[in-house]
């Protein structure tokens, strides 16, 4: 496939499928051991109960199943409607904007089952040496088909604002560096290092609703269990700054910028890789 830009790349709802799919799938399995770190520096019960630095890649099966759907899903969505918006030019901020919000919406239907199944497999909830298989059997028996979307709602409040982040501002330092360099669209090399820097300042901004999304896939109360209610999301938020400090909001914070900026490059990266060879067939 030729990775040369051309000019005026408009790619199709399907292009934007293919190629997110393979963008989605490319960083979330290069970039797994780091999330598992994370995931585990964020857990109630400290790193190393959660794990430590063993079995790293648990859990990677749910990433496998749910990566290619979700990412694609994001793409197909934020492409056709940037595509068919009917603000004007000087309003592209908030197309990107309004655009990437929608697209992350539409992904989080299949992305959330897939992250409750991994946090639970990463931080060992049912004991060491659970697959991401039992994993889902535990969660399906214990909370039925809801328990999958556990966390839907505060996964949304940290992808918008992080999409919200992150996007705007991609589209942003690509314009800019179109402008520098005299060429649109950039080689995809050129997006990446656009996607890493946005990725970078978005991930650092929302770490304390990562904390949040965290602790909440990781709550192990029966969802349907009245004698126990389970917390709001400002009681949570309130609970870990007052007895874990302020410091716990940031929790993961490191791993979880620089995996998100080198997981932007690549994201990015291969999105633009494979639509230019997409557009060009």
């Amino acid at each position: 496939m030729s990775t040369s830009p051309s000019l005026n790349r408009r790619p199709t709802f399907w292009q934007s499928l293919i190629a997110g799919g393979l963008s989605g799938t490319a960083v979330d399995l290069l970039f797994f051991p780091i999330d598992t770190l994370k995931t585990r520096l964020q857990a109630p019960q400290g790193f190393i109960r959660a794990g430590g630095l063993k079995g790293i890649y648990k859990g990677v099966g749910s990433v496998g199943v749910g990566s290619a759907p979700g990412a694609a899903l994001f793409f197909a969505t934020y492409d056709t409607l940037k595509q068919r918006s009917p603000l004007p030019e000087s309003m592209a901020s908030v197309t990107h904007m309004c655009a990437a919000s929608v697209g992350e919406v539409a992904a989080c239907l299949v992305r959330v089952p897939t992250e409750v199944i991994k946090t639970r497999a990463q931080t060992s909830s049912y004991g060491p040496g659970q697959s991401s298989f039992s994993a889902a059997q535990h969660i399906l028996a214990s909370d039925g088909f809801r328990g999958f979307y556990r966390g839907f709602g505060i996964t949304i409040m940290r992808e918008i604002p992080f999409t919200s982040i992150q996007f705007p501002l991609y589209e942003l330092l690509k314009a800019k560096l179109s402008i520098y360099t005299g060429r649109k669209p950039l080689y995809p090399h050129e997006a990446a290092v656009c996607g890493s820097i946005a990725g970078g300042v978005a991930a650092a901004t929302t770490t304390p609703l990562d904390v949040l999304k965290t602790r909440v896939m990781l709550d192990m109360r029966a969802l349907g269990d009245r004698s126990s209610a389970l917390p709001s999301l400002l009681t949570r938020f309130r609970t870990i700054y007052k007895t874990e400090g302020p410091s716990a909001l940031f929790a993961g914070v490191l791993p979880r910028t620089l995996w998100i900026s080198a997981g932007g490059a690549v994201f990015l990266g291969v999105y633009e890789w494979a639509i230019g060879g997409l557009t060009t067939l």
